[in-house]
């Protein structure tokens, strides 16, 4: 994989992926194509359309999973603009309601010299593996990782400042921190954790806010990474908080969340690994005032190792397989109701085709078992692209 992304060459003449790792993910912003521009003005895109036959039902399904637009514009050699705007799973002309149709991000980048720069808007803070690759070009299979949807609410943005920085001292260190609006705990459930309490981006309850921070260090074939996120969700009255002695300030009704990710790539290999977990300590006052069962903890990690059959050439053939487990209620509340259910485990195996960087066609069989032992089977077959 080339060293420099369109990202770099759009915005600046950066080069190396070590020392400027923090903005060379090859994601939603200019990394399409990997071919450089000089234009102010740049459009970009991904999407992914999927086929899906789940063996166990009898069911099939084909969907266009999502299609995103990106528009970046250069200011000035240091000021710089970004947005993206996401169609998913939504028929635009007629028919059933449904999905979504929204902006995934919308912020000025201001370059303070090559090794920092700062970001204000709508940002997806640096938090796992796909919050910020997640391109279909960028990982194995057709669907993201179950513990990065359920558990790190990926694609997961808020209105906020964040600040990036590199290491001159230490090379192939980076470091980002962040302020964020916070969650809204009122949307928070077994199913999905917190995931349906994020804002996105829509009139978010400003009263609650969020702090992250992560250290990322490449070092020879390794990418290791360290995240953590601490924020309110508390958007009841103060009369409401008062009564549950739920403290009602910027982090009322704290969720917590730590992961830490490994990849590892030399020739053909390439390995993966994701453990996180995330804490609600008020989660029995909130079960007691909204009833949405939420778990107190939640766990989640994955291990995934692949191999491009092609890694001397320019088109890939990767095989992999990805183990997932997820527990979701690794920790109730004495006013929620425990399901097994919603503890699961995944096995995914398959085949990825990349023609070009920017073409991917994926081939896989998923296998999900649940706490109460209820197995399925899936064929799946997609197509991704960026551009």
């Amino acid at each position: 994989m080339k060293k420099t992304i369109l990202l770099a060459s759009l915005f600046t003449s950066m080069a190396g992926s070590q020392m400027f790792g923090q903005m060379l993910t090859k994601e939603d912003s200019l990394a399409a194509g990997l071919i450089a521009s000089k234009a102010s003005t740049v459009l970009s895109g991904y999407g992914n359309v999927q086929y899906s036959n789940n063996l166990t039902t009898k069911e099939a399904t084909t969907n266009v999973d999502r299609l995103v637009l990106f528009v970046g514009h250069k200011f000035t050699s240091k000021l710089s603009f970004f947005s993206e705007l996401e169609v998913e799973d939504v028929k635009i002309a007629g028919g059933e309601s449904g999905g979504e149709f929204a902006l995934e991000q919308a912020f000025i980048k201001f370059d303070i010299n090559r090794n920092n720069y700062i970001s204000a808007g709508l940002i997806i803070p640096r938090i796992g593996i796909i919050n910020e690759n997640h391109l279909p070009t960028t990982f194995n299979g057709n669907a993201r990782t179950k513990v990065e949807t359920h558990i790190i609410p990926a694609t997961w943005r808020e209105i906020g400042i964040a600040y990036y920085g590199t290491s001159t001292r230490m090379p192939g260190l980076n470091y980002s921190f962040a302020l964020l609006n916070g969650l809204n705990s009122a949307d928070f459930n077994t199913d999905e954790g917190i995931r349906e309490g994020r804002y996105e981006g829509a009139n978010a309850n400003a009263n609650c806010l969020a702090a992250t921070g992560a250290l990322l260090y490449y070092v020879k074939h390794f990418r290791i990474q360290a995240s953590a996120y601490v924020g309110g969700s508390n958007t009841l009255s103060k009369f409401h908080s008062d009564s549950l002695g739920i403290a009602k300030n910027v982090f009322g009704a704290p969720v917590q969340l730590l992961e830490c990710d490994v990849q590892y790539r030399n020739k053909g290999l390439q390995i993966k690994a994701l453990g996180t977990v995330t804490n609600i300590s008020d989660a029995e006052k909130l079960n007691a005032f909204y009833g949405n069962n939420m778990a107190q903890n939640m766990i989640g990690y994955y291990g995934e190792i692949g191999y491009n059959l092609n890694w001397k050439k320019e088109k890939a053939v990767i095989i992999f397989s990805r183990y997932e487990n997820l527990r979701m209620t690794a920790k109730m509340t004495s006013n929620a109701v425990y399901s097994d259910a919603s503890n699961m485990q995944f096995i995914t195996s398959g085949i990825s085709y990349l023609p070009h960087q920017g073409v991917s066609v994926k081939l896989d069989y998923t296998y999900k078992i649940d706490g109460s032992n209820y197995a399925q089977n899936s064929i799946n077959v997609g197509l991704g692209y960026s551009y």
